[in-house]
C-alpha cells in the first residue's frame, strides 16, 4: 500500500493520522506527500515526497507517469480545488489499480457551489441557511462569502446591507446569507460507498483561525443525530465529510455548508471514534466495514492545535 496525500502542504496531523490508519492494515504501508510547491513542511514527515504537477487536465499525462513511478495504490485529495479533478479520474485510475477516495462528481459540485447547496430541501428543524446572489429585505445583517471555494476566504461577517454590498466588491463571486446568531459546530462524519452513515461526532469550534479550528471540543448532541444522518445520506456523499452548522437560541439547527473531504481539525473526529481514514482504506481493500466497530468516546475531548518544531 502506497497512499498519496495530495496538496499535503503543512497538513502534518492529517499526514500522521493517515500513516497510522495505513499501518493498521499493512505494516509496510508507505505515505507519499504530494504538493505542487517545494519546499513544503509535509515532505519532512512523509515516507516520500512527490513534487507533483498541478492537478488539472493539462497535466494529466504527467500525473499518471508520477503515479506509476511512485507506485501509488491510493489517493486522498485534501483540498477543495482538486476534488473535482480526482473525482473525474476516479474510474479511469481504478482500471490502473489505483483507488481514489473521493465522492462522486455531482456531489462534490453541489457542495462546492454554496448557492446550489443552499437550495436543497431538508427536515424543517434542520434548515440550510438561505443564499442569495443579491441582498434583499429578508435580513438586517448578512454574511458575505465567495460562492465557490473555501467558505472562510475573505469572509464578511455580521454586515448591514450597505456594508455587505461594499465588502462584496472585493470578491469574485459574492454570495449573501442571513446572519444567524448562535453556537457554531462542526460534524465529522464518514459514509460508506453506498452513502450509508457509519458514524459521526459533533464538536464546538471554540477558536477559529484562517477558517480552521485551533481549539475544538467534542459535544454530545443526540437530538440532531437523525437529521444529520438524513441530510448526509440524502447528499449521496461517501468517505470523510465535514458539516458546518449553527445552533440558535431556540435549539434550531442551521446548516452552513458541507465539505466533501477530511477537515483541518477532523483528527479530533478520529480521536473521538470516527476512524474515517482507516475505514476508507479498509473499504477499498474489500474489508467488510460493518464488522468494524464505531465506538464514540464517552468523555469530552478538547483538541488544541499549535505550531511545533522539528530539528534534522
Amino acid at each position: 500500500m502506497k497512499v498519496l496525500l495530495s496538496s499535503a502542504g503543512a497538513k502534518i496531523p492529517l499526514l500522521q493520522a493517515l500513516k497510522n490508519a495505513a499501518l493498521k492494515l499493512q505494516p509496510d504501508a508507505k505515505i507519499i506527500a504530494g504538493d505542487s510547491s517545494k519546499p513544503v513542511v509535509s515532505q519532512y514527515f512523509a515516507d516520500q515526497f512527490w513534487h507533483m504537477p498541478l492537478c488539472n487536465k493539462s497535466n494529466l499525462d504527467a500525473i499518471k507517469v508520477g503515479l506509476a513511478e511512485y507506485q501509488i495504490t491510493h489517493i486522498i485529495p485534501s483540498r477543495d480545488g482538486e476534488l473535482m479533478f480526482w473525482s473525474e479520474q476516479k474510474k479511469a485510475l481504478k482500471l490502473l489499480g489505483i483507488e481514489v477516495l473521493v465522492s462522486a462528481e455531482e456531489v462534490i459540485q453541489l457542495c462546492l457551489d454554496k448557492f446550489s447547496f443552499a437550495q436543497i430541501k431538508t427536515h424543517p428543524k434542520c434548515k440550510v441557511i438561505p443564499a442569495l446572489l443579491h441582498p434583499d429585505e429578508s435580513a438586517d445583517l448578512w454574511v458575505v462569502k465567495e460562492r465557490y471555494g473555501a467558505g472562510s476566504q475573505n469572509l464578511g461577517l455580521k454586515l448591514t446591507t450597505q456594508e455587505a454590498l461594499h465588502h462584496a466588491k472585493t470578491m469574485q463571486c459574492p454570495l449573501y446569507q442571513p446572519f444567524v446568531q448562535g453556537t457554531e459546530i462542526s460534524v465529522d462524519a464518514w459514509l460508506d460507498k453506498n452513502s450509508k452513515l457509519k458514524g459521526h461526532i459533533c464538536r464546538y469550534r471554540t477558536k477559529v483561525q484562517h477558517g480552521e479550528s485551533q481549539i475544538s471540543q467534542t459535544v454530545y448532541l443526540p437530538q440532531y443525530d437523525e437529521w444529520i444522518k438524513t441530510l448526509l445520506e440524502q447528499l449521496q456523499l461517501t468517505g470523510p465529510v465535514v458539516l458546518q452548522a449553527i445552533i440558535d437560541k431556540h435549539q434550531q439547527l442551521h446548516i452552513i455548508e458541507c465539505n466533501s473531504r477530511f477537515g483541518g481539525a477532523s483528527t479530533l473526529g478520529i480521536k473521538a471514534g470516527v476512524d474515517s481514514l482507516y475505514w476508507s482504506l479498509a473499504e477499498s481493500m474489500a474489508i467488510d466495514i460493518t464488522q468494524l466497530p464505531f465506538t464514540p468516546a464517552k468523555q469530552t475531548i478538547t483538541q488544541v492545535r499549535y505550531a511545533g518544531d522539528l530539528y534534522l
